[in-house]
């Protein structure tokens, strides 16, 4: 290992050691990030295996390396393997076992100053004449990807999307779910958004589309539905079924479960008050089985395939407790293979039996190093809200927590806008791992966020600075007068939306807060507005334009709701971390709120990652990221 590379890493563990309050018995950052990290690849043809990767982080190589393992459904021992293509059946291969699906990038459109001018070699420029000329962290290079139909025995290849300019899988995060055969082998469905320029920017419909192999014909399935179409799933019996969006630009309405009936659409959850994350058949057709956020956690329901679109039954909840059913793995008989995870613990695997909700732990990946430390205490609390509604609030405490002491307590601030706060288990937003550094974390289910109904989840579209940063101030304030808190060390950190929320707050808290952290926060809605390349989630939630003046909930939140507009009543420290390739919120939103705070004379620091999108994916960078975040608070609170 290179000497510069072990010094710095050296001076990270010391830094950390002597910031942890029990740092031979509590989570540290490097133990968090090298964490096992397992991921199910599924349920064995004949059911009686579950097979799953095992991956792990070296921070001083700053690379991953991974296991293969299978085991015994009813649990056991594991046994590792070197490959799994006879144990798993393959659903990129066709019905007769004769074409498989693969993905390409094509060459489609023209960017590059080489693309124009090819005698210029050594020219860089780039050329666009419309927008989506950058996604995320990628800069639009004309390429596509796209589904390729290819003979096994390689005597033909097939781009089934025509050499057309559009994506499947979906950027940037789209897989393999958004493609599938036909049962008979003879068809492709792929989803896909066939738009482009301006109306791609602004838009999120996509649809799916099915190919057809023999007359090479391509229909829409989706046309008539106007916002999100994703994950086609085929059951046993051959029907389909997806999820579904209703509202074009709304990136996180309501999604519904829809199946073909009598070749008509219907909506299996229309009347259910929530939203669904994933879903999967039941081995017989009978049963659809899904995953939804409910009451600060994420749990698997059962729902039942109907005999008639008039005569649909209410979903039901299967499982129940404090934490998260974060992945369905696939079925056997009465017991389902769910992934699960809470503020704890990272995601391990565990049986479900179908009949009763019980759970069985199948895989104890990290449970030596949990057996080392001392874990967190975590209450889920219902606050009352400035408008009287109940709220939950998770209050995470710091190992081998002591009523009779004081700690400072850190006001967590969920991005998204509309994510979940469930029991969710981050390797950077950790409430173990900052339970473990001595603080208190509140962590409020404020208004625009699933598992508390619809209603409760929409509310924050176009309310930005109202409601929901007066949930964020009940919920600090109610446990902040408990008589372990230090209520003059109060901090408030979060991310995305988070972020935002940090820097709005820091305009209004009224002194409640003594030091503050935004990751990627928007601190300029109108530069946002300007820079950002998803245009529908901007349309949507802040109303439109900001030169549309005759747009009032459009004006209110260039104005009202725009941190900018109040900068001048900030007063205190502010930590801001920006990653220069995050595209969703660009580079400026940080170094805008950082020349803020430096020309006011506020304590600040920029911690800035040039090579990092909205999140922070370098394992090396992440421990820096964990050093300075608890350096920062060491230093202003």
């Amino acid at each position: 290992m290179n000497s510069s590379i072990k010094n710095i890493l050296t001076s990270i563990v010391v830094v950390l050691f002597f910031n942890s309050v029990h740092a031979q018995n509590v989570l540290t950052p490097k133990a968090l990030i090298e964490m096992n990290r397992v991921s199910a690849i599924g349920v064995s043809k004949d059911m009686k295996q579950v097979v799953y990767r095992v991956s792990k982080v070296d921070v001083a190589s700053n690379k991953r390396s991974s296991e293969l393992f299978v085991i015994p459904i009813e649990g056991g021992e594991a046994k590792k393997i070197e490959d799994y293509s006879n144990l798993i059946p393959d659903d990129k291969l066709s019905a007769d076992g004769k074409f498989r699906i693969i993905t390409e990038e094509v060459k489609i459109d023209k960017v590059f100053g080489m693309d124009y001018y090819p005698d210029l070699k050594s020219t860089n420029v780039q050329i666009y004449n419309s927008l989506n000329y950058r996604h995320w962290d990628t800069w639009e290079d004309g390429a596509f990807g796209h589904l390729f139909v290819e003979a096994v025995d390689g005597s033909s290849k097939t781009d089934i999307m025509l050499n057309e300019p559009y994506d499947c899988p979906q950027k940037p995060f789209g897989g393999s779910e958004d493609y599938i055969w036909s049962p008979q082998g003879d068809k492709v469905l792929y989803v896909t958004k066939k738009k482009s320029g301006v109306d791609y920017a602004k838009s999120t419909n996509t649809d799916i589309y099915e190919y057809d192999l023999t007359s090479k014909t391509t229909k829409n399935l989706t046309e008539y539905n106007k916002g999100y179409d994703t994950q086609p799933l085929f059951s046993s019996k051959g029907q389909l079924a997806w999820l579904q969006m209703k509202r074009d630009g709304y990136e996180s309405d309501k999604n519904d479960i829809i199946i073909f009936m009598d070749d008509k659409p219907v909506n299996l959850t229309a009347s259910w008050d929530g939203t669904v994350n994933g879903f999967s058949w039941g081995n017989d057709g009978g049963k659809i089985y899904f995953t939804a956020p409910v009451g600060g956690t994420v749990q698997l329901f059962e729902l039942k395939n109907p005999k008639s679109a008039s005569k649909i039954d209410a979903p039901k909840q299967i499982t129940d407790g404090q934490f998260d059913v974060n992945g369905i793995v696939g079925q056997a008989k009465n017991i389902m293979v769910v992934s699960r995870r809470d503020m704890n613990h990272a995601p391990e695997l565990y049986t479900v039996n179908l009949k009763n909700g019980e759970m069985s732990q199948l895989t104890y990946a990290n449970d030596a190093y949990y057996n080392s430390i001392s874990l967190s205490k975590i209450d889920k609390r219902i606050v009352k809200t400035t408008d009287g509604k109940d709220m939950v609030t998770w209050v995470i405490y710091p190992p081998n927590f002591d009523a009779s002491k004081k700690y400072p307590t850190l006001l967590y601030l969920q991005g998204g806008p509309q994510g979940a706060l469930s029991q969710f288990y981050s390797y950077r937003w950790n409430f173990q791992l900052m339970a473990a550094h001595g603080y208190i974390i509140v962590a409020p289910n404020r208004r625009g966020m699933p598992g508390h109904g619809v209603e409760w989840n929409e509310q924050i579209s176009k309310d930005y600075g109202g409601q929901n940063m007066q949930d964020y101030l009940a919920a600090i304030d109610e446990v902040a007068n408990e008589p372990y808190v230090e209520k003059d060390r109060l901090g408030a950190v979060g991310a995305s939306y988070g972020g935002y929320s940090a820097y709005y707050l820091a305009a209004i808290h009224e002194g409640r807060f003594k030091t503050f952290i935004s990751h990627d926060g928007i601190f300029n809605w109108k530069s946002m507005y300007g820079t950002t390349e998803e245009l529908f989630f901007v349309n949507w939630d802040l109303g439109g334009a900001y030169w549309d003046k005759d747009n009032e909930a459009a004006q209110k939140s260039y104005t009202i709701f725009n941190p900018t507009e109040h900068v001048q009543d900030w007063s205190a420290p502010m930590l801001i971390i920006q990653g220069g390739k995050d595209y969703r919120v660009p580079i400026g939103q940080g170094l805008e709120a950082f020349q803020a705070a430096q020309l006011q004379g506020i304590k600040s620091r920029l911690l800035f990652f040039p090579d990092e999108n909205h999140w922070v994916l370098d394992y090396q960078n992440s421990l820096i990221w964990h050093s300075e975040f608890y350096k920062w608070l060491d230093e202003t609170l």
